[in-house]
């Protein structure tokens, strides 16, 4: 099955969950349900950027060391953050005033508003802080407790992972454990981790058991004499699709048990990785309700190579420049332990020329 008709089966009737407020700490990494904006200015008034003396302008003009101005008052020292008062507009430093005598001397001046923020000069009333579908970074959460908001409406699919065939041999922590950080990229959360038998009747029992929005199941997605996980599937639910166009991933499948959504990966690790590149990111941004994101690219510096009639996932490593291909199918653990990211190359190419601009997937 080519990887487009793949992708539309598995699309095909798929919603984002439902949205739920989580502390803005919570929230960073993941997709927010909403429009977001600021219901306040801020700051609500001109604060200080620095320490420092408040003044206004207009009374310190031409101030300098050999001509300081004289105040019959000392202006007020603020903190950063600390509102000016009414009168003052700028911020002078701590050597720009001299109180060693009966006046307080000014010995520099400033232009109005120097040291300060306006009012509304971080942000404005109204202002879209966050839209719906966006991940939520670090510098949006401390725009959004700035606002004065302490948590924000998202969408976080719990998916449930099931190890079985290689995937439960060999290496299962491993496994989980990168799942869980793919998932986590995503703006999913791994929800349970189940290592079940490689029998057919067993593991549709195990897969008939859980609770989530997604199931991925890794291991035993050949077509060998143990490999149970796409019988499995289709005594559980339905197997929609087994044996894709895709390497290295070939032997993935996907389909319901249910509603919820099932991938089988390959236990292999570059396997598992691609195809949880081609597929697994897919319908994460489903499930999140994740808007598009601008492609990264980057120059190949040599020649990479692929066949026509599949889609290929080749990971990439970076060199300076741009890129280096590393390989795909069968990839060697040395060598995938270097890939900073993947190329998707699709059936119709045999492959970039060096000196092409490829899209990078992010690992």
């Amino acid at each position: 099955m080519p990887l487009c008709e793949a992708l539309a089966r598995l699309r095909d009737g798929l919603a984002p969950v439902s949205a739920r407020a989580v502390p803005l700490a919570e929230a960073v990494g993941c997709v927010s349900a909403d429009d977001v904006t600021a219901a306040i200015a801020r700051p609500r008034t001109r604060t200080a950027l620095r320490d420092g003396w408040a003044v206004a302008s207009a009374e310190i003009t031409g101030a300098s060391p050999y001509a300081p101005i004289l105040l019959q008052r000392a202006p007020s020292w603020l903190e950063s953050g600390e509102a000016l008062p009414e009168a003052a507009d700028t911020l002078l430093p701590a050597e720009a005033v001299d109180l060693s005598g009966p006046l307080a001397e000014i010995v520099a001046d400033a232009a109005p508003g120097d040291g300060t923020r306006p009012v509304a000069g971080d942000l404005a009333a109204g202002r879209t802080l966050i839209r719906a579908g966006e991940r939520v970074s670090a510098p949006q959460a401390l725009a959004l407790a700035e606002a004065g908001l302490r948590d924000i409406p998202i969408r976080v699919p719990r998916i449930a992972v099931v190890l079985t065939g290689a995937g439960r041999r060999d290496g299962p922590e491993a496994r989980a454990a990168a799942l869980t950080w793919l998932v986590a990229g995503a703006g999913g959360r791994v929800s349970s981790v189940t290592e079940a038998p490689g029998a057919v009747v067993g593991l549709a029992d195990t897969l008939r058991g859980l609770a989530a929005d997604a199931l991925l199941v890794v291991g035993g997605t050949g077509f060998g004499r143990t490999d149970g996980a796409a019988d499995a599937l289709a005594r559980a639910g339905r197997l929609d699709g087994h044996g894709l166009a895709l390497r290295p991933g070939e032997t993935s499948g996907f389909g319901r048990v249910g509603a919820m959504p099932v991938l089988l990966l390959p236990g292999r690790p570059e396997a598992m990785l691609a195809a949880f590149l081609a597929l697994g990111r897919p319908l994460l941004a489903g499930l999140t309700g994740a808007a598009p994101v601008p492609a990264t690219t980057a120059i190949l510096s040599r020649k990479l190579t692929s066949v026509i009639g599949l889609s290929e996932i080749v990971f990439v490593a970076p060199v300076e420049g741009g890129v280096t291909p590393l390989g795909g199918a069968e990839l060697a653990l040395a060598r995938l332990l270097l890939a900073r990211g993947a190329v998707l190359v699709p059936p119709e190419r045999e492959g970039y020329p060096d000196g092409t601009p490829v899209e990078i997937l992010p690992l």
